[in-house]
């Protein structure tokens, strides 16, 4: 496939991690001795679960929402979609720019995410399902005027996503391997601009959850289509994508391969991270680590990092993961 016009430069991230830098934290990377013997690869885990927030949404959130206060002056008014996470990471964002923010949110969203963008201060309109929050919040912007700030189909979203994979490859020089999870493919696709720019022979592998295969499916079929999504754990992963999106482009040029993962290798992702490595990962976090479990890829002598994308799981979902029923 061409690749697709640049949307964003490394230079980009580079001027996101600048510009978010007082908000954000550098997060650690720490090795994972466990996953290491898995693979047979020197495997290391980019804790985002610690980040503000509880995920690195906050980045792309921070530097939208930033961008766009420059941009437009008297701006007061920020309308998204988002699985959780994303809506959280917005309303922080915006209380701190001093911006009101209307999230629309599935209603099976974790209550967890949906209680704290409350707390925040942000007005939260549930919907049946993600696809309809996404169609519902971009006629509330039309109506309204409010600037939408897309979870992953955003300049600003994905170069704010991207310094993730800065901080990675700063902190382990090493690394010849970023495995992502994969949902509205922001993140992959600001990691593939990263390990372009900056990495040797790089592979960028996709973490996609089985329940909700948006972008194997649609990379197969050389377009955007509509899957049938189904209940899953990875929550933050699941819902199809806005029928324009410019991550579908990027995602097949950027990403090396993609791992479909089941429920169950996600379920013993989660579970085995608190075990071994006493972290707490929601389903979508967790997912980039059931794709190693899995197998299926060959990683050996390779040095591996994973992003843990996030930590927000209602505690009565990790309850019943870490009791196996």
């Amino acid at each position: 496939m061409t690749p697709p016009a640049s949307l964003v430069t490394v230079a980009d991230i580079e001027a996101a991690a600048r510009r978010i830098a007082p908000f954000v934290w550098h997060t650690p990377i720490v090795r994972s001795p466990w996953l290491s013997a898995v693979t047979r690869a020197d495997v290391w885990l980019k804790l985002e679960i610690v980040q503000t927030t509880g995920s690195f949404k906050l980045r792309g959130a921070t530097n939208a929402l930033a961008v766009q206060s420059e941009r437009h002056h008297g701006l007061t008014q920020i309308v998204t979609a988002s699985a959780g996470n994303h809506g959280l990471a917005v309303a922080w964002a915006g209380r701190e720019l001093g911006l009101s923010v209307r999230a629309y949110v599935p209603r099976s969203a974790p209550a967890v995410k949906r209680d704290a963008m409350r707390a925040l201060g942000a007005t939260v309109i549930e919907t049946a399902d993600y696809d309809q929050a996404e169609i519902d919040a971009h006629a509330d912007a039309a109506r309204t005027g409010g600037c939408y700030v897309s979870p992953y189909n955003d300049a600003e979203v994905i170069a704010g996503a991207g310094t993730v994979a800065l901080e990675m490859v700063a902190d382990c020089p090493a690394l010849d391997t970023i495995v992502v999870p994969l949902g509205g493919g922001g993140l992959l696709t600001g990691t593939g601009i990263v390990a372009r720019s900056t990495m040797r022979l790089p592979w960028v592998i996709g973490a996609e959850a089985e329940a909700s295969p948006v972008f194997t499916t649609s990379l197969a079929a050389g377009r955007i289509v509509t899957v049938d999504v189904k209940p899953t754990l990875a929550d933050g992963l699941a819902g199809n994508l806005d029928p324009g999106s410019r991550t579908f482009d990027f995602v097949a040029d950027l990403a090396d391969r993609l791992l479909l993962v089941a429920e169950g290798s996600i379920e013993l992702a989660m579970r085995e991270l608190v075990r071994r490595e006493r972290l707490v990962a929601e389903g979508a976090s967790a997912t980039a680590v059931g794709g190693l479990l899995q197998g299926g890829v060959d990683l050996s002598g390779r040095t591996v990092g994973v992003i843990l994308s996030g930590r927000n799981v209602d505690a009565d979902v990790l309850a019943r993961v870490l009791s196996g029923r």
